[in-house]
Parts: C-alpha cells; structure tokens; sequence
C-alpha cells in the first residue's frame, strides 16, 4: 500500500514536467495498509482525525485509546511516518520554514519585542504570575488579534479558550474588539470556550480539540490556568507522582497539537507559589515543578509595576535571550 502511495507521487510529479498543473495527493486514515472502516471510527473517536495525527501518536497510548492491538498499532503509525516523510531534515529546511512563521501580535510593542516578533505559531508559550499580574488580559487580547490579517499582527483565525477559573469574559472581549475597531458579535462568535470542571474534564476538551481545529480554522488555544483544577484535586505529597505523571501527558497532548498544525499557538497561564526557604532573590516559582518548566517551549515571568503597568520577564526560550518589557492593562486591552 505505502508503494502504490509513492507511486501515486510520481505520477504526480510526471504530469507536472507535461506542463498540467500539478495536484497535490491527499491521504486518508483509510489509506493505511489494514485500515477499515472500524478502524478509521476508533482513531476519530480517540481524536486521530489525520495522518499527521497518527503519526505523532505513541503507540502505547494509541492502543489504550483506540483499544488497538500493539502489532496494528505499530503497522499504522510507521506507514503514517513513511507518508508525513518523518526521518532526518537539513537545518537549512527548518530554518526556511522557521523564517516564514507568522507571528502572533500581543498588542504591545516592547512586549512583541522580546518575544521575537511576537507569540510564536509551533511552540507552547507559558505566562506564570501572581493573581492580578495580567495572565488572563493577554489570553483575552490574544483571542481577538488571533482574528487580525497577517499584516496587522493576527492568524486569520479562530480561538479555543480553555477556562479552567471560570474567568473568560465576554464583556473584556467586546471592549478589546471595539478597541480595534472590530464587530464584537463576530468576535465572539470566533473564540470557542470550552469550561473544564475538574482536571479529568480539562485533559478530555483538549483531546477532543483536534475535531475542532481544522473545522473551525483554529489558530490559538488558550489553557486559562493550567494547574488550578490540578492542585486542589491533588493534595499531599502522596498523590504528587500521579499528578505530575498525568499534567505531563496533558503538556504533551498541548505540544502535540503545535507538531501537527502549522500555524497554531498555543499559550496556557500557570499559578505561582512561595519557596519559604528562600532568603535572598525572589521566593516565587511557577507551579508545576520540573514537569511544567520542560513542557513549555518558551517561559514568561508577569508582575505587577505602578499602576497599570505590568511587567513581562522572559525566563526561558530555546532562541530568546533573558529580557524585560513593561506594558499596560488598559480599558482598551494590552498597550504599550
């Protein structure tokens, strides 16, 4: 089956050099060599909607999920890898595609500025901070310059919300969109809020995000906040491995999504707590532990300033370099 796909490439290729225009060969779970139709059901039942998808997928947790035995497990997911070409790369390849990322505008200037141009489509962005330091404003703001054309700093795109707090807020919405000169009421009609109620119900919404991606042309999740359902469910040391063992699986479902999806940003909030052993420098640490810190692909520190003035840290990044900028929470949004 994998031949006759490579086949059907060079088929592709050869009515190309005829000078007919060239039409690119699509693949379907249906493709795969064993695949059939009650296949193809339990794949999309366990989010697995594309070969991409299926790709990336582990094997072990593709066969709990889709209750698929190890040996057909193995047998779909390497003839996946064959058709996505998943080996080894140029870094010049990588570089070139890295070049061409739209970035996604957080609505201040000093604030894109550290961040290379902005929130980054590929990676999972991480804002940690006290209460009241702007986490929650900027995932608001981020769901509607989400929205923006390219030229003007957005992905052409929808929103998924996440509230895990239950603090998404329309009426913030409708002033940011009104900021911008924006109809509200397609605004709104964009951002999809999904409201966990416990953290089982908030590993299951972004699972099941995958079905919603591609439909309603997503271009931003939002988790608003990460770890709250998490540390109230999860209380004493003794449950702390099987906490951090199933916040790492959800961390990974979020880095999954950026591998599959072009153009998709991801950003989740986390808590803080105190380190009372901690005499000089700063006693505040995100929540989480090691799990949440090597999840995130890009770390950034909020606190408050005088007044409306926040100020955002860069704490870790593969390409970013520690940097400060102050921006403003405002009646219009984010700001300079």
């Amino acid at each position: 089956m994998v031949k006759n796909m490579a086949k059907k490439d060079e088929e592709s290729e050869e009515t190309e050099e005829k000078g007919t225009i060239k039409t690119e060969v699509v693949y379907d779970l249906k493709d795969l060599p064993g695949v059939g139709d009650t296949t193809v059901k339990k794949l999309k039942e366990a989010g697995i909607v594309s070969i991409r998808t299926l790709a990336i997928y582990p094997i072990t947790k593709l066969m709990d999920e889709a209750g698929i035995g190890e040996k057909t497990a193995q047998k779909i997911i390497k003839a996946a890898q064959d058709i996505e070409n998943m080996g080894f790369k140029s870094a010049d390849i990588i570089w070139e595609k890295r070049r061409q990322l739209n970035r996604l505008t957080t609505s201040s200037s000093t604030l894109d500025e550290i961040l290379a141009g902005g929130i980054e489509p590929g990676s999972l962005t991480e804002f940690y901070g006290e209460y009241r330091t702007g986490k929650t404003q900027l995932a608001h703001q981020l769901c509607v310059n989400v929205q923006l054309p390219y030229e003007e700093g957005g992905l052409e795109g929808k929103a998924l919300y996440i509230d895990t707090e239950a603090t998404f807020r329309p009426e913030r919405i409708i002033q940011m969109a009104e900021a911008k000169d924006l109809d509200y009421n397609t605004v709104l009609k964009n951002i999809t809020v999904g409201r966990a109620y416990n953290s089982d119900h908030q590993v299951l919404l972004i699972q099941e995000a995958s079905k919603l991606i591609n439909e309603k042309n997503i271009k931003l999740i939002v988790v608003d906040s990460i770890i709250g359902h998490f540390r109230s469910e999860y209380v004493g040391r003794g449950t702390l491995a099987n906490r951090q063992q199933i916040l790492n699986s959800h961390i990974h479902d979020l880095l999954r999504l950026t591998e599959i999806y072009d153009e998709l940003a991801v950003i989740f909030t986390n808590q803080v707590s105190s380190k009372p052993d901690v005499f000089y420098g700063n006693p505040t640490v995100a929540t989480g532990g090691n799990i949440v810190a090597h999840g995130a692909t890009i770390r950034v520190y909020l606190r408050k300033g005088k007044g409306e003035q926040r100020v955002a840290k860069i704490i870790d990044a593969p390409h970013l370099a520690e940097a400060e900028a102050i921006f403003s929470i405002t009646d219009d949004g984010i700001k300079d």
